[in-house]
């Protein structure tokens, strides 16, 4: 069953930290069955407080979301998205 990783960033507090984290993390997806469905395009809120963005991938499974989520490599750069940005992020099922 495929599943999706969904990022909500709520607030930018270090832009260059955010930078330092989009140069990384396209590396991290090496090796890792995802597909990027959708990245900070236009969006509209309908419930709830806005965000300034989104970002959701595919993966085949649950698992294989967490195991790219949970690798150093990601680690690694996330270290940057926490520095840089409030965020918002899970993993959901598809059907």
């Amino acid at each position: 069953m495929p599943a999706y990783v969904v990022f909500m960033r709520e607030k930018t507090v270090n832009l260059s930290e955010l930078e330092a984290y989009w140069a990384r993390v396209s590396a991290t997806m090496d090796g890792h069955p995802l597909k990027v469905l959708a990245a900070y395009g236009k969006h509209v809120t309908l419930e709830g407080p806005d965000v300034e963005g989104v970002v959701i991938a595919e993966f085949p499974s649950l698992e294989e979301a967490r195991a790219w989520y949970d690798s150093p490599a990601y680690q690694e750069a996330a270290q940057h998205r926490h520095r840089g940005a409030i965020y918002r992020g899970l993993i959901v099922e598809g059907v």
